[in-house]
């Protein structure tokens, strides 16, 4: 097999995954323009804005080599359940014969589940799968623990890209780990990397904290969603995510109930605006906000697929939260019109809004 996988966040971690288990791995280029133009048009027009990209990508990979595409599904009315076979169906009719194995939630069909687990496995003993697995969580876990740090450092950085190019070369060292000991010897090295970049001081009061909630793909994707985060941070404002790889592999891989503690946490802060699970990520959305504003945070950033039907869910909840709490959100559409000068200049009018509640705040004072 010549595996390949969609392109959300960090790579490295899928591809070590498979590469490990002894699979040749086609790692698909991050998505570029020609990767969403693929995605259009090749996709139904009505289609979701994850959907068409991840297709792009798949195109750009099956050019590459691949031959069988890894993935997961979805659940709940949220389409997201239905890419796989949907995709399946358009890469057939467009002529390529590749396999795909969609990992839906192990609760859900655990027989189907194991079946594509023993697919990936091939000829690898069950001790070394497991081996394997536990190497690639404790990457997913290390690397989202050094990106949260560049994601606070970074707005503070008194040399302009210097983050970004640290955290570039860092996942580079990651991308070579073999083992768990070197796991922990790149997290060691990064944030002795991280904590020797200058920063300059800023007054506790003036520091602005942003949270970013919404739907995975276009949240972990900084290719898709215009780099959100770094545009945060150079603007002095610092950032965290509501979804994080190693966060979802606790609450939808791991049969423990003290990994999905946090998870439940954030579904029960959702449970006055959204009572029950309507697919995709519209209830952790809502209490991903109420979770941030509990956190003193002050304002959140609210990422959605143009066409989303949990997201426009999620907004219809987020318009009560803005009037009962007067709190600083703002909700941006994704989608292969989305113009970046727009987005900035909304961004920037965002913070300045925030920036302005806070000086009211301190004058009050």
């Amino acid at each position: 097999m010549k595996i390949t996988f969609p392109y959300m966040g960090s790579p490295y971690m899928y591809e070590k995954l498979f590469t490990l288990l002894g699979h040749e791995v086609i790692t698909p280029p991050r998505p570029s323009q020609k990767t969403v133009d693929y995605g259009v048009k090749y996709s139904p027009e009505f289609a979701c804005f994850p959907l068409k990209v991840i297709l792009g990508t798949y195109l750009e990979a099956l050019e590459m080599g691949a031959d069988t595409i890894v993935t997961s599904g979805g659940n709940g009315p949220c389409r997201a359940g239905y890419y796989g076979e949907a995709q399946k169906k358009i890469l057939k009719n467009m002529g390529y014969d590749v396999e795909f194995i969609i990992f839906d939630e192990p609760k859900k069909d655990i027989k189907t589940f194991m079946d594509n687990v023993k697919k990936i496995k091939g000829k690898n003993s069950w001790a070394k799968v497991l081996k394997v697995a536990k190497i690639v969580y404790d990457m997913a876990k290390s690397m989202d623990k050094v990106e949260k740090i560049v994601e606070v450092k970074r707005a503070y950085e008194c040399n302009r890209g210097e983050f970004t190019r640290a955290w570039h070369e860092i996942m580079e060292e990651y991308r070579k780990i073999e083992s768990s000991e070197d796991v922990r010897r790149v997290e060691k090295e990064a944030i002795e990397r991280l904590n020797s970049i200058k920063v300059c001081e800023v007054p506790e009061e003036e520091k602005i904290r942003i949270g970013i909630v919404g739907e995975i793909y276009v949240v972990m994707e900084p290719s898709i969603n215009g780099n959100i985060e770094e545009v945060l941070n150079t603007y002095g404002a610092e950032v965290e995510r509501s979804h994080y790889i190693s966060e979802w592999i606790d609450f939808n891989l791991i049969p423990l109930p003290s990994y999905k503690e946090k998870e439940h946490q954030i579904l029960k802060k959702g449970e006055k605006y959204i009572e029950i699970i309507i697919g995709g990520h519209a209830k952790q959305s809502v209490g991903a906000i109420i979770d941030f504003m509990d956190r003193g945070f002050d304002g959140v950033i609210h990422l959605k697929p143009f066409g989303c039907l949990p997201e426009l869910i999620t907004e219809s909840a987020i318009n009560k939260i803005k009037r009962e709490y007067d709190y600083p959100i703002l909700t941006l559409s994704i989608d292969e019109q989305m113009a970046i000068a727009n987005t900035l200049t909304r961004i920037e009018a965002f913070l300045d809004v925030i920036r302005l509640k806070k000086r009211k705040k301190r004058i009050v004072r």
